[in-house]
């Protein structure tokens, strides 16, 4: 992930005054919020000393809502209000929701087939954007507490695919979260950032992407332009659905022909099997 640590330009960095930026990684499955310290790259823990949170956010009837593991642990017993996976909701439309099927049990709601559907959960809809919104403001109050001030700007990481309304819906969530945007990377620069090659690599580089909603591959170029590495997307493709949670899918889907076929029994109905199989299949991969 490629970081950022601002201080005024021209000026000696004060402890008491030091400007605080982060990196974002806001993935399918979990993210993490990461900054330079001391010269160093560091991903920022939670209290409880875990890096990743997963990106699960439940919804409760007093309007309460709870994000991360907890969520997580709970999406068996609440799965409707339960929301995961929203960044393949980010931007989209009511037409590509459904193509999701089974993958998004949930109730949606918009005013047109061309509008950007809501989530019914507990307390009322909610947006994508919004959901993304609590992941982004939990990662925030971690980067807030572990670099003992605010964050003045974040770099989040996004798919070079998204498009502009996916991507702008990922600065609306910030945007909801309280946070400044000082950029939006493309993951696969991202990932060659971290490798090192902006170390004084040139040349063009394949980055292939496996993450928990995608299979990508990129191809990019570095250049050194006047003493400054430069990195350019030149082509990226993949599939969409080729992701951790897809094979997970796919298993379920197994389980599900099988069952169906020795016991007679559709377990497609019953939304609380389902979210037993999810995590039986996860632990299964």
């Amino acid at each position: 992930m490629a970081l950022l640590q601002i201080t005024e330009p021209g000026q000696a960095v004060d402890p008491h005054q030091r400007k605080h930026a982060a990196g974002i990684d806001l993935g399918t499955t979990n993210s993490l919020i990461a900054a330079v310290r001391a010269g160093e790259t560091d991903t920022l823990p939670d209290f409880g000393g875990a890096h990743l949170l997963p990106s699960v956010v439940r919804y409760h009837t007093d309007g309460s809502v709870t994000v991360g593991a907890k969520a997580l642990e709970s999406a068996k017993e609440d799965p409707l209000n339960t929301i995961v996976s929203v960044k393949r909701l980010m931007g989209r439309g009511l037409e590509d929701v459904d193509t999701l099927g089974d993958q998004m049990p949930y109730d949606f709601v918009t005013k047109d087939k061309k509008g950007m559907p809501d989530i019914n959960v507990a307390s009322g809809p909610v947006s994508p954007v919004e959901v993304s919104a609590e992941i982004l403001r939990n990662l925030a109050h971690r980067g807030e507490a572990t670099l003992a001030g605010p964050l003045d700007g974040v770099v989040i990481t996004v798919p070079a695919y998204f498009d502009d309304a996916q991507r702008q819906a990922t600065k609306d969530a910030a945007t909801l979260a309280h946070l400044n945007v000082l950029r939006l990377l493309n993951e696969p620069t991202a990932a060659a950032v971290a490798y090192g090659l902006d170390s004084g690599t040139e040349g063009v580089i394949a980055v292939y992407d496996l993450g928990g909603g995608t299979f990508d591959i990129s191809i990019i170029e570095i250049a050194d332009v006047d003493g400054e590495m430069q990195f350019e997307v030149l082509s990226t493709n993949g599939d969409t659905f080729l992701g951790g949670e897809d094979f997970d899918q796919r298993i379920i889907d197994y389980i599900v022909t099988e069952f169906k076929k020795e016991q007679g029994v559709d377990l497609t109905k019953d939304v609380l099997a389902l979210q037993r199989l999810k995590e039986a299949a996860e632990k299964a991969k």
